[in-house]
């Protein structure tokens, strides 16, 4: 029960960024997916490895494929799909307490959570840039190959 919920939640946080984000209302649904999905296998992988940076990095990672697979099978920009869809694994919560704790001139718990904060934004950008190499990789190799012709 505790997945569904969030995976219903973090579906409806991508979809309303996607609806604070213009994006074509056709596409609010997918929006909503590409979120969903990024956030449950962040979830899954986080309780597999209890690790939050390899966590955000797998579920970036499935973003960013997902928002690739939707924008070719739609014919929509990929931004679309993946700023909406990233939302949900985006370390606010991290940031803003790493914040507080500097402002509360608490230095010495400042800096663990805020080291933990830009790992974890770092693996999201790593996700992100890993798998759009990886889709122009085998878009490439695919081309080449002529599979799309036959």
């Amino acid at each position: 029960m505790y997945v569904l919920i969030q995976g219903l939640l973090s579906f409806f946080a991508a979809l309303g960024f996607g609806i604070i984000f213009n994006a074509p209302r056709k596409m609010l649904f997918h929006c909503g997916l590409v979120g969903g999905a990024g956030w449950l296998i962040y979830l899954q992988c986080n309780a597999w490895w209890t690790d939050p940076v390899k966590a955000s990095f797998l579920g970036a990672f499935t973003v960013s494929v997902l928002a690739h697979l939707f924008a070719k099978a739609f014919r929509m920009p990929m931004i679309i799909f993946s700023v909406a869809g990233i939302i949900p694994l985006v370390p606010g919560g991290l940031a803003y307490n790493a914040m507080r704790h500097v402002v509360e001139h608490d230095y010495l718990q400042a800096i663990p959570i805020a080291s933990q904060a830009f790992m974890v934004s770092g693996a999201i950008a790593m996700g992100l840039v890993f798998a759009e190499v990886m889709i122009q990789l085998l878009f490439k190799f695919v081309i080449k190959n002529g599979a799309l012709s036959k």
